[in-house]
């Protein structure tokens, strides 16, 4: 039996609950090897507070300042991320996939 005791969307809803600005993202996509499944969360508060996981790494972090930008003006966002060789010494993924996350403030 697995708890949700650390689930993002439990944090989500009781940051919400306690005030927060909250952004969630999700995988939408993924193509190759990816890190996390489609349907995995981050969610992240105005001060870029986190919890959950879309990737790991420089992804992950990639994720958290497009949210807190994404809470700043209410407007959702695709961010794409993948490995290609123009694209080598930026954020990526190492293990070669793409993903696709969805970033939205809750309301």
């Amino acid at each position: 039996m697995s708890s949700n005791l650390h689930d993002p969307l439990n944090a989500a809803e009781r940051w919400k609950g306690e005030g927060r600005d909250v952004a969630i993202a999700t995988v939408i996509e993924t193509w190759g090897s990816a890190p996390r499944q489609v349907g995995s969360h981050l969610v992240i508060d105005g001060d870029g507070n986190f919890e959950g996981s879309v990737s790991g790494g420089c992804v992950e972090g990639a994720v958290v300042t497009e949210a807190v930008e994404v809470i700043g003006h209410g407007k959702a966002r695709i961010l794409e991320f993948g490995v290609a060789d123009e694209t080598a010494w930026q954020v990526g993924l190492s293990c070669g996939g793409t993903i696709r996350i969805y970033v939205e403030r809750l309301g």
